[in-house]
């Protein structure tokens, strides 16, 4: 099977650097070759700077990949699902390249996103960078853990990585994105009973609810799906928190083996269930931005480098 790459599945770090990218460059060869040498920095870094766990992710905008890869498209690519009801709107934002940089040290997170600034100079205009962190013992900023229900192990591939269903595409994962941003105000006026009733989990501890004390609009819900048959519909999450004192969220990320996981999840938080009722998290956070990304194997980025 064609190699994932490192950051797909890799453990969580302390630190993150995302860096979206349009392209300016007509020259789509100049890009796959710019685009290995990347994976050349982050080889490099980790084998520098081993104890900082360094992992990297290249990922390729839907609207983008027919340029890069004429003639060569993953069997369900498709744009990002902009979606809107009421007030809530998950919208689309045009990104070309996302480049998702983590690691244990925040300098080295800047060092190797120096590199790759300075690699595709010329070629990309860098129109969003993000620096996430690792907040207290995992949790978001509204203050409960995040990523409870992520796959472990080996089942993280699973989840997560083309197989054989795609063989073209083996070893990639759809990827995508949304930029969180959370009205900690009004998050922080209400009663912890009253966020742990919307998480669906109390806040402390991150004991998930019983099924029948669960609202219909808590998040846990909304967004913890499952299949005609009963079984769960996964995705592997590595959000991260990110902020300062005046702007605070989520930077979400979402990886898969088909991106119909993500899109269904969106759906049921956005529009919610046969009675509309939607994720109330929503009234407290609100997608700023969106993209979906299809991220190649290395065996693929370096198989086309020259091509």
């Amino acid at each position: 099977m064609a190699q994932p790459q490192k950051g797909i599945c890799a453990e969580p770090n302390l630190h993150a650097q995302y860096l979206m990218f349009n392209v300016i460059d007509e020259d789509s060869q100049v890009i796959r070759a710019k685009l290995a040498h990347i994976l050349d920095v982050f080889e490099h870094y980790d084998n520098e700077h081993y104890e900082a766990m360094v992992s990297g992710v290249i990922a390729i905008g839907s609207n983008y990949w027919a340029d890069l890869y004429p003639g060569l498209i993953p069997l369900e690519l498709a744009p990002f699902p902009d979606m809107e009801c009421d007030d809530r709107h998950a919208p689309a934002t045009p990104c070309d390249i996302f480049i998702q940089v983590r690691a244990d040290r925040a300098d080295v997170c800047f060092a190797i996103g120096s590199e790759v600034c300075e690699l595709l100079k010329g070629h990309v205009e860098l129109f969003e960078e993000i620096k996430g962190f690792r907040y207290l013992d995992g949790r978001d900023l509204t203050g409960f853990v995040d990523g409870t229900e992520n796959p472990r192990g080996m089942r993280k591939f699973d989840v997560a990585v083309v197989g054989d269903s795609d063989p073209d595409f083996q070893g990639g994962s759809y990827l995508h994105i949304q930029r969180y941003r959370t009205n900690m105000d009004s998050w922080q006026r209400l009663p912890v009973k009253n966020q742990e009733d919307i998480i669906g989990r109390t806040k402390e501890d991150n004991v998930e609810y019983a099924s029948a004390d669960k609202a219909d609009f808590a998040h846990t819900k909304r967004s913890s799906l499952k299949d005609a048959d009963g079984k769960s519909i996964e995705i592997l999450r590595q959000s991260m928190p990110y902020g300062d004192m005046s702007v605070k969220g989520l930077f979400f990320i979402s990886l898969a083996n088909s991106p119909k996981p993500f899109t269904l999840m969106l759906k049921s938080m956005v529009f919610g269930d046969e009675n509309s009722t939607y994720d109330r998290l929503l009234d407290f956070t609100v997608p700023e931005t969106g993209a979906a990304f299809f991220a190649p194997s290395l065996t693929f980025i370096k198989r086309h480098k020259d091509s």
